[in-house]
């Protein structure tokens, strides 16, 4: 019986492996859009990289509100769906230190660098998502 996640175990889940994130950002005209990202935790945080003139990154220059969903898509499934308010920080300093820890989760650290720097530059984009609600479910297949 599928059953929710516990905080810790939350957090575990999203940060494990090299899952990406599905964005849901919410377009000017009201649709949605949805798009992956690589991310990391700052605590409760979801902080990720984008590029000012892609449409998520426009989007969220507009209008704050981002879920981002990460699931395992093999049985017996589980999800973790975070809902909040995003901040958008363009310096480079800032940029350049979680480009690289991003690219280390997902690059490993050979490349992690080179990644993290080729990630800060301008026209980049530091998002950090707040959590306002979180919906979690584990073992939903069993």
């Amino acid at each position: 019986m599928s059953r929710p996640m516990g905080a810790d175990e939350r957090r575990e889940f999203l940060a494990a492996g090299t899952r990406t994130g599905k964005l849901a950002t919410v377009r000017a005209d009201g649709r949605p859009h949805v798009a992956a990202v690589w991310f990391v935790l700052d605590g409760d945080d979801v902080v990720f990289m984008t590029g000012a003139g892609t449409i998520k990154g426009r989007n969220l220059r507009r209008d704050p509100r981002a879920s981002i969903y990460v699931d395992v898509e093999e049985p017996p499934f589980a999800y973790v769906r975070v809902d909040g308010v995003v901040s958008i920080d363009e310096d480079p300093a800032a940029m350049l230190a979680w480009s690289t820890r991003i690219a280390y989760r997902y690059m490993g650290p050979e490349l992690a660098e080179q990644y993290g720097r080729r990630n800060a530059v301008p026209g980049e984009l530091l998002v950090r998502l707040r959590p306002t609600h979180v919906a979690t479910e584990a073992g939903v297949a069993d």
